[in-house]
């Protein structure tokens, strides 16, 4: 069986981990398509070139180490800005949606670019505020220059002109901002099952 779960949304809403929890339950496969970017922009940082890292990239390139830290998903943000760095990561994606099996893809633009017919779409959001304590938890520093970086990168991703970070017209906004990740991987859940249960009948 070919299923999709497209998930969508902003930096520390909780996507991955409702993504992870998904898989795992489910049994799909798992793919965090933010790691390309990831793995591109740190290419990038390197002095290599950002369309040919994102046409050359390996499966090896996603196992780098520092790929989750702030300063790795501000890199993946710029790239993504590139119309030939997304272009060139489209059928990596596309290939990893249609498992037999069952997926799971996480990112800004799975939804409404990459898999626009997916058979279970959510889009996972949280207030800025909220995002960037959470993601201060796990990096530390200063909040307030942390919550000035999260709304940058929003800004960064909703302005872009080729595939911004915007729900898809038919998609689930699950709100995490005051939802604990277990009522928010229930909803998910019980979304899936009734998509799986229609799909059989």
């Amino acid at each position: 069986m070919s299923f999709t779960v497209a998930i969508d949304g902003p930096a520390a809403a909780g996507k991955g981990t409702i993504s992870k929890a998904i898989a795992f339950d489910f049994g799909f496969a798992h793919l965090d398509t933010g790691l390309l970017y990831r793995a591109v922009g740190a290419l990038v940082a390197e002095g290599k070139d950002p369309i040919l890292a994102a046409r050359e990239l390996k499966p090896s390139d996603l196992e780098r180490g520092g790929l989750r830290t702030m300063g790795a998903g501000q890199a993946a943000s710029r790239v993504a800005a590139i119309p030939e760095v997304r272009a060139a990561l489209v059928d990596f994606q596309r290939s990893f949606a249609r498992k037999e099996g069952g997926a799971v893809l996480d990112g800004r633009d799975i939804g409404t670019v990459i898999c626009p017919q997916a058979e279970v779409k959510l889009f996972v959001t949280a207030s800025p505020e909220v995002r960037a304590h959470r993601r201060w938890l796990e990096v530390g520093g200063d909040e307030a220059e942390v919550l000035a970086q999260v709304k940058e990168r929003d800004r960064r991703d909703s302005d872009r002109a080729t595939a911004p970070l915007i729900p898809a017209d038919d998609a689930t906004i699950i709100d995490t901002s005051f939802m604990s990740i277990d009522d928010a991987v229930a909803k998910a859940s019980a979304l899936i099952r009734e998509a799986i249960r229609k799909m059989n009948n």
